[in-house]
Order: C-alpha cells, then structure tokens, then sequence
C-alpha cells in the first residue's frame, strides 16, 4: 500500500480533539463501576488504561528510536504475538497502579497527553520504529495515539449512555495505516466503502450497537380475566301445583 505522509495540523488536531473528548467524557461519569465496550473492564478500569497508555506513549516519544516499544516491533514478529504481548503489558501497568479515584486517573492521562502533544511538533519526522523493513515517524505514531483517544472516547461515551463520533472519522482510517501498520482495516474500507468510522470501531474489536438489546422480550403485564358472576345461591322453590283437568 502506497503510504501519503500524515497532514501535521490535521492529526495534531485530531490528536488534541481526542483528549478533550476523553476528559468531557470523563467528567458526566457518575458510576466508576458501570461497564465499558471493553471486555471485563468497568469505567475506572479504563481510566486507569488511559493514564497508562499516555504515560507509555510519553516514554516511547522521549526514548524513540530505541524505546521498548521499538524493540518490540524490531522482533518483526506475527501480528497476533504483538498483540499478546501488548496486552500483557496493558494488563500488567494496569494491576500496579495506585488506588486512586477515577477523575485523578483522568487527570493524570490529561497532562502526560498534553506533555507528548508538546513534544511532537519538533520530534515530528524522527523515527519512531521499524516494522518489517518500513520505518514509521512520530508523525506516524501520532496517527496511532488519535485512533486511541478516540475509541476510548467512545467506550466512555457508551459506558455513560451517550453516543460519540469523531469530527473527522477519514483522518482515523489513514492514521490506523500510518500507526497501526500490524493490524488489518476492516476489508470494506480497503475497497472504499462503508462507514469509516465504523470500520474502525470494527477492526478494533468493538460492536457498533454495544451494549446489544436484550433478545428477551420485556415481560407482558398479566391481563385480569373477567369472571362471571354466579348468581346469588337460593333454595328452588317447590312448583306451583297446576289444576287438573276433568276427565
């Protein structure tokens, strides 16, 4: 695939939409408990995930090109190996967190995200990794942190029982070729059509219509039936004698 070098001030844009949509979210939560689109993750769970991710993104940035996660993907290894090992070590920063409540862990994602939005601008055309043989910038990676902030944003919306879109959902299908060059869009896009923004919810894992109605019908209110009313007990009386006739 012939890869067009990212618009800076698009994906910087993006990129800062992202965040104020995460923390706006953050902010309508009432229920920290309450479940997310992703699996077995409650809504502090995912904030938690995201304080995690920009901190991680933070580091990668300042020790590109040779951060852990360069190295990662110098292994040149199966898509699916990468993915494990990243959720190994989502799953691991995640369990050693502090606890905390839910809107300091958002707090702590807003200003690690802000301190790398900072730095990209003059980092932009640095390498970033190398995967397979192609080289990806900041600039690249900067297309992976909006496609991020972005589903986030969404599981957020969803959780509280809200819907959310992107602004400019076309930016997130480039970005997802620029900064997640492992992981395959949905074929549909590939072929030019369907909704972009569904495709990318869709070769993220996520349904579109979570949380899925109930197939079970609601119960139906037992209808009283009318009973016929018996009328009121009384002895039958004797019959009347009828005259006889004379023969």
């Amino acid at each position: 695939m012939e890869r067009t070098p990212p618009d800076r001030e698009r994906v910087l844009e993006c990129y800062q939409a992202g965040v104020r949509a995460i923390r706006d979210l953050a902010a309508r939560v009432t229920d920290w408990t309450a479940p997310t689109p992703c699996t077995e993750w409650q809504v502090m769970d995912l904030a938690g995930h995201l304080r995690c991710v920009a901190e991680s993104y933070l580091e990668y940035l300042q020790d590109s090109p040779d951060s852990r996660l360069a190295k990662l993907f110098a292994q040149d290894a199966a898509a699916a190996v990468l993915i494990r090992q990243q959720a190994r070590q989502n799953a691991a920063e995640l369990a050693v967190l502090p606890p905390e409540p839910g809107g300091g862990r958002i707090t702590a994602f807003t200003v690690s995200a802000g301190a790398y939005a900072d730095l990209m601008p003059d980092m932009w055309d640095r390498t970033h990794l190398v995967y397979r043989g192609t080289k990806y910038t900041v600039g690249d990676h900067a297309g992976a942190a909006c496609v991020e902030w972005h589903l986030h944003a969404w599981d957020l919306a969803r959780a509280v029982g809200a819907d959310y879109r992107p602004q400019d959902p076309e930016l997130l299908v480039s970005a997802w070729h620029w900064g997640v060059p492992h992981l395959p869009l949905s074929a549909v896009r590939e072929a030019g059509r369907g909704d972009a923004w569904e495709a990318v919810l869709r070769s993220s894992g996520r349904s579109p219509v979570w949380p899925a109605p109930d197939p079970t019908p609601p119960p139906q209110p037992r209808r009283r039936t009318r009973q016929t009313r018996k009328p009121p007990d009384s002895t039958p009386t004797p019959e009347t004698p009828q005259p006889t006739t004379p023969h």
